[in-house]
């Protein structure tokens, strides 16, 4: 596929340094860049809540109400 693209500064900064270690051309540079992201964002691992039992049931419909029963788990 062949399109114009504008580059931040920081970006074309990248893709220069790649192509001069590399020998490649600006295409094959960007291309590159480009795999390396997609690859980092699947990566990531799950985010995972981590909960604990608190010995109450709290409902959360009611700010006001859960905070004074939470407060009162304190004293």
């Amino acid at each position: 596929m062949r399109t114009t693209v504008t580059l931040d500064d920081e970006v074309a900064a990248a893709v220069e340094q790649l192509r001069r270690e590399r020998g490649l051309g600006v295409s094959a540079a960007i291309n590159e860049l480009s795999r390396r992201g997609l690859m980092v964002s699947q990566e990531r691992p799950r985010f995972v809540q981590d909960t604990y039992p608190i010995g109450i049931t709290v409902d959360v419909s009611n700010v006001a109400e859960a905070l004074d029963q939470l407060d009162q788990l304190d004293r």
